[in-house]
């Protein structure tokens, strides 16, 4: 193919596979946590972190990673203040990373064509360093769900039951955090701080729908991930617009298509049902019918 003839869409979809794979099962967490705002959250963070590398004339791909992990760390802390009220933390690391990052862009004018880039993805953004950052986020994403997946699964459904099973909540949960602003920041170089989110929200959204188990969840979010961010990519390439925002537009698309193909399973199958059940009472009325005259004569 055409598209890999160069050396950047290599690199692009190098780095969309490895984004492909981790950012969809860290979004099944993510929702089953009731915690999908934390992703947009950590992704304002992460900008406000490339904005001080760049007026600092520090590595921004570097900065930006770092402060998003810290963050993630401020809205877990937060998090265990306001146990009653779980979305303050949020609205206030959230709010505090973007106002953070509109004041340190300002102070350096010419960061317009680099901040555009970091707004909604750019498929020639993706930097050797960030490969090698993905493919680390990549392994230890890994190793962290399938080294932990029994704590995970039941710190993901109830915090005190685990607790009380012997489950290290607090350290398990900082780690969480800790995954997933790494995740975040990893993922901005394709899709960008606006839409980082929908790479790691709307494949788990499908598959939450369309799976009866928490494996096939995993398994559909995943393959739903790599299909939106290959194919977004392509679009892209060719049709020349924003990656970021041709993967959210495709995931989409394959969300709602799914939940409608959904829907008109069940309802053939409620149908199908229906018919079935009558056709039974049917028989039974008619072998109730021929006993009847059988006794009689």
């Amino acid at each position: 193919m055409a598209v890999f003839e160069y050396e950047f869409m290599q690199r692009a979809f190098w780095a969309g596979g490895l984004i492909g794979v981790i950012a969809p099962i860290l979004g099944v967490y993510l929702m089953l946590r009731r915690q999908v705002l934390m992703a947009d959250t950590l992704s304002h963070v992460s900008l406000a972190g490339v904005a001080l590398g760049s007026v600092m004339n520090l590595n921004p791909v570097i900065c930006g990673f770092a402060i998003a992990i810290i963050g993630a760390l401020l809205v877990e802390q937060l998090r265990r203040s306001y146990r009653t009220y779980s979305e303050v933390p949020v609205a206030i690391i959230m709010t505090s990373g973007l106002a953070l990052a509109v004041v340190l862009m300002s102070l350096k004018t010419n960061l317009s064509k680099t901040f555009s880039s970091y707004l909604f993805g750019s498929i020639v953004a993706v930097s050797d360093i960030q490969l090698w950052m993905m493919a680390g986020v990549c392994v230890i994403g890994l190793l962290f769900f399938i080294l932990l997946r029994r704590p995970l699964y039941n710190f993901t459904f109830d915090e005190e039951t685990a607790s009380i099973g012997g489950v290290q909540v607090r350290g398990l949960s900082f780690a969480f955090a800790i995954l997933t602003g790494m995740t975040v920041a990893s993922a901005m170089p394709i899709v960008g701080v606006l839409l980082v989110s929908a790479l790691i929200v709307l494949p788990a959204a499908l598959a939450l729908r369309v799976s009866h188990s928490f494996t096939a969840a995993i398994i559909v979010a995943v393959i739903t991930g790599l299909i939106g961010i290959f194919s977004g990519l392509t679009t892209s390439y060719h049709l020349n617009t924003p990656p970021g925002g041709t993967i959210a537009l495709i995931l989409l698309v394959i969300l709602l298509t799914g939940i409608s193909a959904q829907k008109l399973i069940a309802r053939y199958n409620r149908k199908r049902h229906r018919k079935e059940t009558k056709s039974q009472h049917v028989i039974l009325v008619n072998h109730s019918r021929r006993n009847t005259s059988h006794e009689i004569q």
